[in-house]
């Protein structure tokens, strides 16, 4: 296994893993985090607690960091098939994420209060970067024109097989 500081990214990131106490790359990590800072299209299967959620915020992250990417506008989803997952990769994003400022993000998923659709419907608005959200409630906020999804550079489909399978095809496309 490689080392994070092995991969091309940034100072900030890697301050970020440090005090998580990330060392070495998982093998999903090693192969997919190269491909994606190239900007490359991947594809990546593994067994859950793998580190697959690293692998792709990690590159994606470090991108919105140092690359040329609009600023107040969403530029990356992550689509996620439960309110659990969005939520965990949310808590990840936010400790990978730590030390870059101008990097923000978003939960956006069904089941919880006015006050919740609120701060989304503020933080969309106003382009949080990273949009992590459940297939349902993004549609909502897409046809009541919530979103601007012009800029998005980067689209991950977290367990795309566990959304079709639960019946989301039709809400993906």
């Amino acid at each position: 296994m490689i080392d994070f500081y092995d991969l091309d990214l940034d100072d900030k990131v890697l301050d970020a893993l440090d005090a998580m106490r990330f060392e070495k790359c998982t093998p999903i990590q090693e192969k997919t985090i190269p491909p994606i800072l190239e900007g490359r299209d991947v594809m990546g299967i593994a067994q859950t607690g793998t580190g697959k959620t690293a692998a792709y915020l990690l590159p994606i992250i470090n991108q919105l960091y140092v690359g040329e990417h609009c600023r107040n506008a969403i530029n990356c989803i992550v689509m996620s098939p439960t309110r659990e997952l969005a939520q965990q990769i949310d808590q990840a994003m936010q400790g990978f994420s730590y030390y870059l400022q101008g990097v923000s993000s978003v939960a956006v998923y069904g089941g919880n209060d006015g006050n919740r659709y609120d701060q989304e419907l503020k933080s969309l608005r106003m382009g949080a970067d990273v949009v992590i959200a459940t297939p349902g409630r993004l549609i909502t906020h897409i046809s009541l024109g919530n979103v601007d999804l012009s800029k998005v550079s980067f689209f991950i489909l977290d367990e795309a097989d566990r959304m079709l399978d639960m019946g989301f095809s039709e809400d993906i496309m």
